[in-house]
Formats: structure tokens, C-alpha cells, sequence
């Protein structure tokens, strides 16, 4: 595949710069035109957004039991370039990593202590609750939105020889290579940029704000630009080993040190009492699944502030990183079965992302609720790093915990430039040095200027902007890969007959 860059590039990296020189120049304004859009979108298209999630999940699951299921990532004869455990490692890194570490404490404890779901703060209800609508924000729905841009990505590169493009897997609607093509292809790029700005603010944020627990130095925007400015740096050295190299041991290095972290929690916190929350839990999870999926609340203004408040804004989340890591995945799965694929990057995350909540949140609102623990009090990015001082050794697991942090970081900036550099020069399979540099100081760039124009708040804005237009983009990928599907079924029956 050729590293030539295209007309994307230019347009994606235009756009970027345009939202860097308004963010720098005039930063209030940015912070207001991106929170207003941001209230309209949540507040006329909150519908949309369940409606579309939950068809993306009801699809997913269709292939697992669907004879397309049989159907490989590729050509029949072509193996998985990973094994299992790799595979599910570079899934996981590029997923979430970032963002479980962020919101692992601190959202069953927003839940429970700050602003229930659906009943009063801080009672037993509560508990159950935040638990349930925790798993329900990082489980099914979000891994399918990933799995279906991943899937439509990877069946018409590996199957149908396509460019790897966002555009390529709209082949069967639309003229790839054409100005629909081009634009469809910018916007991805742009959601991708801001859905990974997100996750970088966040990962800036919460090192400052353990580095900040830790040493008692504070929060500042400086701060977290020297932090960024040092990933930036370790990320570009990690990018130019290619995916082979730098990702792939980064992202073992994560799940390693991830795990030591969960089961030391397992271990020295109240492992019978979190075993309780998780199987009590995923049954509430299962059964309320539908119920939850399309919870809008039109009759009560408070319960709707909530659901656009998190719910409306993780799907958002999911949709601006799904270019992103649908690339990624897509990238590192060829060879295997629809089935095999979808189970693995549907389930498995799921059931790893129910684990963890179960136990650090669990453990966090056991501390918060029998011993006191008043973890409510402090920032959100500070959360976890409350909850290790409940554990012993405190001071050893909150520097583990800011060193696994700082290589999801390191991952996340890596694995973005990868993808942004294969978008913008026709679908590279490994684009060239210089465009994943150029990537990955536009996504520091991008993160920085929204912390400065308003915090996390205007990066959060700014990327539920960004994914609305590539939610229609989604819609479009499904239809032209059950298209393709049908008429790939069509000439077997030809043939076979």
C-alpha cells in the first residue's frame, strides 16, 4: 500500500489547526461556541444517540450467530499475525486503558455518594445502581461500537482488498476514492483527533492530580502541558519502532502491570464483598440491559441532565474513538473468524472491564459507605489514588498506579498516530515517520489547547461535537457491510450450485 498522502491529510490537519489557533487565541470563545453545540446536540438527538448504540450492540450480536460468522477477517487461508493473549493485550490497550484507570474509583463513587442514577445518594440502592450503570457504560454498548467500526474496517481490507480507509468501507454505496469519500474520511480523522485529545486530558489530568495527592506540588495548566509535553515525547520515540515493536510491548507491559494492580486490590481489599457486587451486578446488568439501553426520562429534567451527562456522553466518547481503535483493531485481528472476533472484542473486554469496576469502584464505595472514607470529597482525578491509601503499601501502588497510567498514555498517543497516519495516506499499512510525527504533535497540540480554553469540560464538548456527524458515517459502514455480505453469499450459492 502506497505512503502517500493524500488530500485527507491536509483538510484533517487544517481543521485541527484552525481548532489549535482559536483555542490558543481566543479561548473563551472556543470553550462557549463547543458548550453550546455540545447542549443542543445532547438535548434534541439524546434519542438518536440510544437508538443507535443499541442497534450497534443488536448487530454485533447477530454475527456471533449468523453464518457470516464462519467468515474470516481475510482470505480463508490466511492465520491470525497474533496469539490470543497478544491479541486481547493490544485490545485492551487501545480500548480503554486510560479511561479505567480515570474513571475506575471514581465513577461508582460519583454514583453512589455525588448523584444517583435513579434513586437517593447514598443509600443502599445507591450501591447497586452506580454499579449497574457503570457496567452498562463500559460494556456491550461500548465495545460494540467499537466492534462494528473495527469489523466493516477489517472485511473490506483483509477480505475484499479495500484501502483501509473509513471511506473504503462505504465501497458499496459510494465512490471511495471520491469527494463524499474524501470528507467521510475527514471526519473521521477529526473525531478520532478529538476522542484521543479526550483521553489524553484525562491522562494528563489525573497524573497531575496523583502527582498532586502524592507530593501536595498542585494543579496547574503548566503542569499538565509538561506532562504532556514528555509523553508526546515518549509516544513519538515508541511510533517510529512501528507496531510490531513499540505497541505491542507497551501494550503486554499494560496488561501486566494492570493486573498486578487489580490483584493486589483483590487480595489486600474486601474481596468477598466485591465478589458479592460483581455477581449481583452483572444478573442486574443482564436483566435491566434493554431497559437501560433506552432510558431518555422525557417526563423528569433531572434524570434526563444525567443520562446526557453520562450516558449521552460515553456513547459520544465511544463513537469519536471508534475510528481510531476500529483502525487498530481491525489492524491486529486479520486472519480471524466474524465469530471469534466479535466474541473477543465484544465479551472479553466486558467481562475484564466488570472485573476491575467491581473491584476498585466496589471497594471504593465500601471504604466510602462502612469506614468513612469521604473519597467524594476530592477530585476526580484524585479518586484513585484515595482509594490506594485505604490499601497498605499506598505509596508503592499509587506510584504503579501513575506509572501504568503514563504508559496507557504513551499507548493511546502511539497507537493514535499509527492509525491517523494510515487514514491520511490512503489506508498505509505502515505510514510513513514523518505523518504519524506530525500526528502525534497535533493530538498534544489539541489536548493542550482545550485544557487551556476550559479544562476537561471543553474537551469533553468538543468531542461530542465531533462524533455526531461520524455516528451517520457508522450507520452508512453497517448497511454497505450487509450489502456486501448478502451479494458475498449470493455468488457462494453461484458457485457452489
Amino acid at each position: 500500500m502506497s505512503k502517500k498522502v493524500d488530500s485527507v491529510f491536509y483538510w484533517s490537519a487544517g481543521i485541527i489547526s484552525l481548532i489549535v489557533l482559536v483555542g490558543f487565541f481566543v479561548p473563551d470563545f472556543l470553550e462557549m461556541i463547543t458548550a453550546q453545540t455540545q447542549e443542543f446536540i445532547s438535548s434534541v438527538f439524546g434519542w438518536y444517540y440510544l437508538i443507535i448504540v443499541s442497534l450497534f450492540a443488536i448487530v454485533c450480536l447477530f454475527f456471533i450467530a449468523s453464518p457470516y460468522g464462519k467468515l474470516k477477517l481475510g482470505k480463508d487461508e490466511d492465520q491470525p499475525e497474533f496469539n490470543m493473549p497478544t491479541w486481547f493485550a493490544l485490545l485492551f490497550s487501545a480500548g480503554m486503558g486510560t479511561g479505567l484507570l480515570f474513571w475506575g474509583a471514581a465513577e461508582p463513587i460519583s454514583h453512589y455518594a455525588i448523584d444517583s442514577p435513579t434513586g437517593e445518594a447514598g443509600t443502599d440502592e445507591a450501591v447497586l445502581e452506580s454499579m449497574r450503570f457503570t457496567f452498562f457504560h463500559w460494556g456491550l454498548h461500548a465495545w460494540g461500537i467499537y466492534a462494528i467500526v473495527a469489523l466493516c474496517l477489517g472485511y473490506f481490507k483483509f477480505r475484499k482488498e479495500a484501502s483501509g480507509t473509513i471511506s473504503s468501507a462505504l465501497s458499496p454505496l459510494m465512490d471511495a476514492d471520491g469527494a463524499i469519500g474524501k470528507t467521510v474520511n475527514v471526519i473521521g480523522v477529526v473525531a478520532t483527533v478529538t476522542g484521543i485529545a479526550t483521553t489524553l486530558g484525562f491522562g494528563a489530568v489525573q497524573i497531575n492530580g496523583g502527582i498532586t495527592f502524592l507530593t501536595g506540588l498542585g494543579e496547574s495548566f503548566l503542569f499538565q502541558l509538561g506532562i504532556i509535553v514528555v509523553v508526546t515525547v515518549l509516544y513519538l520515540i515508541s511510533a517510529s519502532t512501528g507496531i510490531q515493536k513499540g505497541i505491542r510491548y507497551l501494550s503486554n507491559t499494560n496488561m501486566i502491570l494492570a493486573g498486578i494492580l487489580l490483584l493486589f486490590v483483590i487480595i489486600a481489599g474486601p474481596t468477598l464483598d466485591a465478589l458479592n457486587i460483581f455477581t449481583n451486578t452483572l444478573g442486574q446488568y443482564v436483566q435491566t440491559l434493554p431497559e437501560m439501553s433506552l432510558r431518555i426520562a422525557p417526563t423528569d429534567p433531572e434524570a434526563r441532565e444525567w443520562i446526557n451527562d453520562w450516558t449521552i456522553f460515553y456513547w459520544a466518547w465511544w463513537m469519536a474513538w471508534s475510528p481510531y481503535v476500529g483502525t487498530f483493531v481491525a489492524r491486529v485481528s486479520k486472519g480471524r473468524t466474524l465469530r471469534q472476533f466479535m466474541i473477543g472484542v465484544l465479551f472479553v473486554p466486558s467481562i475484564i472491564g466488570f472485573i476491575w469496576f467491581s473491584f476498585l469502584g466496589g471497594s471504593a464505595i465500601l471504604f466510602e459507605s462502612e469506614q468513612g472514607a469521604d473519597l467524594a470529597s476530592l477530585e476526580i482525578e484524585e479518586m484513585l489514588f484515595g482509594l490506594l491509601t485505604h490499601f497498605p503499601f499506598a505509596t508503592a501502588t499509587s506510584i504503579l498506579a501513575l506509572v501504568l497510567i503514563a504508559i496507557f498514555f504513551i499507548t493511546s498517543g502511539d497507537s493514535a498516530t499509527f492509525v491517523l497516519g494510515m487514514q491520511t495516506t490512503n489506508g498505509a499499512t505502515n505510514p510513513a515517520r514523518r505523518i504519524k510525527f506530525i500526528w502525534g504533535i497535533l493530538l498534544s497540540a489539541v489536548a493542550s489547547i482545550l485544557l487551556y480554553s476550559g479544562g476537561l469540560q471543553a474537551v469533553e464538548n468538543t468531542m461530542i461535537v465531533a462524533a455526531f456527524p461520524f455516528s451517520i458515517v457508522m450507520l452508512l459502514m453497517v448497511y454497505a457491510l450487509l450489502k456486501s455480505l448478502r451479494q458475498e453469499r449470493k455468488e457462494q450459492k453461484s458457485r457452489d450450485k
